[in-house]
């Protein structure tokens, strides 16, 4: 089950890869600045997850207009995430979370996808500028895409 709306949010470090090489991104440094969406995702290269991530940079304008920093994380090492970025022009700032730690703290972990081991479930958390969770959703199935226009509304308010 993922963490509760009024859960204090887990914060976490984690790399993204840049031009520059890696890069460290913690939530906690938005806290008092700005929101944060956080969409978990199950794997880079696949098609729901492509989706996803393309259309989220395509409206990345609309976050950044209500003050939303956007980060998309997976279990994917941020180099395969970099590569994956670059071929599809993805322009959200993707997170590796290799160790599964912060989809642990979270409480989305899918266990056992595709038979080939556990991953990040699709989830979306909206984290307030007070570190804490606004909006909490994970999707019924991998293959589910959450409710943007609540996420929006969300963040928002």
């Amino acid at each position: 089950m993922p963490i509760a709306i009024g859960t204090k949010a887990p914060d976490f470090n984690l790399k993204t890869a840049t031009a520059d090489g890696l890069k460290d991104v913690k939530l906690s440094d938005n806290f008092g600045k700005k929101q944060t969406l956080i969409l978990f995702f199950p794997l880079a290269f696949t098609g729901v997850c492509t989706q996803e991530m393309c259309d989220v940079s395509a409206g990345l304008g609309d976050y950044s207009g209500l003050n939303a920093a956007v980060y998309g994380i997976s279990v994917d090492s941020p180099f395969a995430q970099a590569a994956w970025a670059k071929q599809n022009k993805i322009g959200v700032t993707l997170l590796s979370d290799l160790d599964k730690k912060v989809a642990a703290a979270y409480g989305v972990i899918f266990h056992g996808l595709a038979g080939i081991g556990d991953t990040s479930a699709r989830a979306a958390f909206v984290v307030g500028t007070d570190g804490v969770v606004k909006y909490a959703e994970q999707t019924a199935t991998p293959k589910d895409l959450p409710n943007f226009a609540a996420i929006k509304a969300a963040i928002a308010k």
